[in-house]
């Protein structure tokens, strides 16, 4: 079923109780209306080219919830789900989502007769890889169906162009011997968020190459390339699957133009622990890297680098934060960011009105110049998929549209 009901507070996997009034100390808010607004716009775009839309899950739905996000993305256009390992595609499946499911990263010694009987879709990558599949799918006693992925130049994982033939002749005894099915050849795009790279158009090729002896052995495979970036630049390698990840979580992985159709799904935000004033020639955190040249109001924030804010962005203004929600005002994280806490600089005294238990949005979704993931990532030189899928620990999940109620 693909209807079940989200608690409207679900904590990250090691957080603890809310708290009892006020609200969490620290929350990622979660809007799976977002979710559903971007995976329309997505499959809308896969639609167009006659393709459905594989949303990938991974990482516990990089960070928004796995299972919310899932039942968002089917109900607004996604016909698959993916995801990398067996672990999370057993979880998808604990929590009662039997939409198409592939599973693609894991080692030969796994265990693969669950994942095959709960009908998990399974990529490989080698000979050795596909027998450990197959004798899972024989304990299972169905037949596993393969997504078979070539090596088309990430040289990550897949099949290297000089072993495919003899991988597809195992798997053409594994069809024969009814324990296999093929479903679709596959694989991953190296630069594809630089849009006129000539290598985009080399792995294509490549994949076509591969998928002619997958047909030429008799096999019908569904043929998927897309990622996020591919899905919304070149509609010409839609095949007949997109795989979209970030974006569906609203998040651009070129740019994320003003008027840029998706919308951020999540907004991490704490409240305001501590306000103090202190003279000129103070200096605050570790280090006292930051040093105050006049007096200044400072408001503590009890997230940290335990809480996936990460201890790069601190010390001269390169964290921003917002103070006071969203009409509130941006100001600088004053020196270190510690495991627990950071500080924020509030200005001279009376400048700026903040109180104790007053919002702080750390990132979100841009509006009204607000903070967002891609600054941070930005600042860091990454990118914000490591942004939105580091929060942890103690950050509370708030689950907000789409089956999710506010709190």
């Amino acid at each position: 079923m693909i209807g079940a009901v989200l608690p409207a507070t679900e904590p990250v996997p090691g957080a603890g109780p809310a708290a009892a009034t006020g609200g969490p100390r620290a929350e990622a808010v979660i809007d799976l209306d977002a979710v559903r607004h971007n995976v329309a716009h997505l499959s809308g775009l896969a639609a167009r080219s006659g393709a459905g839309t594989m949303v990938v899950v991974k990482a516990d739905g990089y960070g928004h919830g796995a299972a919310g996000v899932a039942r968002a993305a089917m109900s607004a256009g996604a016909t698959r789900l993916g995801v990398a390992t067996l672990d999370e595609a057993l979880a998808v499946r604990a929590a009662g989502i039997d939409a198409p499911l592939l599973a693609w990263l894991h080692l030969p010694d796994e265990d693969f007769a669950a994942a095959v009987a709960a009908g998990v879709e399974l990529s490989t990558s080698s000979r050795e890889h596909l027998a450990a599949v197959l004798a899972g799918a024989r304990a299972a006693g169905r037949p596993v169906r393969l997504h078979l992925k070539a090596d088309t130049g990430l040289n990550r994982n897949g099949c290297r162009p000089e072993e495919w033939p003899e991988l597809l002749d195992d798997v053409a005894s594994a069809v024969a011997e009814g324990t296999a099915e093929v479903a679709a050849v596959w694989s991953h795009l190296a630069r594809a968020d630089e849009p006129g790279d000539p290598s985009i158009d080399a792995q294509a090729e490549r994949l076509r190459a591969a998928a002619a002896q997958a047909r030429d052995r008799g096999f019908a495979p569904l043929l998927h390339l897309a990622n996020s970036a591919a899905t919304l630049t070149r509609p010409d390698l839609h095949l007949d699957l997109v795989r979209p990840g970030i974006a569906a979580y609203g998040l651009d992985p070129i740019a994320q133009p003003a008027d840029s159709p998706l919308r951020p799904a999540m907004t991490v935000r704490g409240r305001v622990a501590l306000v103090k004033t202190i003279p000129a020639g103070e200096g605050v955190s570790y280090g006292h890297e930051w040093v105050a040249a006049e007096p200044r109001t400072l408001a503590l924030v009890p997230l940290g680098y335990a809480d996936g804010v990460p201890r790069r962005l601190n010390n001269g203004g390169r964290m921003r934060v917002r103070i006071g929600g969203p009409d509130g005002t941006i100001r600088p994280v004053a020196g270190r960011v510690c495991m627990d806490q950071f500080v924020v600089d509030c200005g001279p005294p009376g400048r700026l009105d903040v109180a104790v238990g007053d919002p702080v949005e750390l990132f979100g979704t841009g509006a009204g110049g607000g903070p967002t993931a891609r600054e941070w990532a930005d600042e860091l030189g990454t990118i914000h998929y490591e942004i939105v899928t580091g929060m942890r620990g103690r950050v509370r999940r708030t689950v907000h549209g789409a089956g999710g109620n506010s709190a």
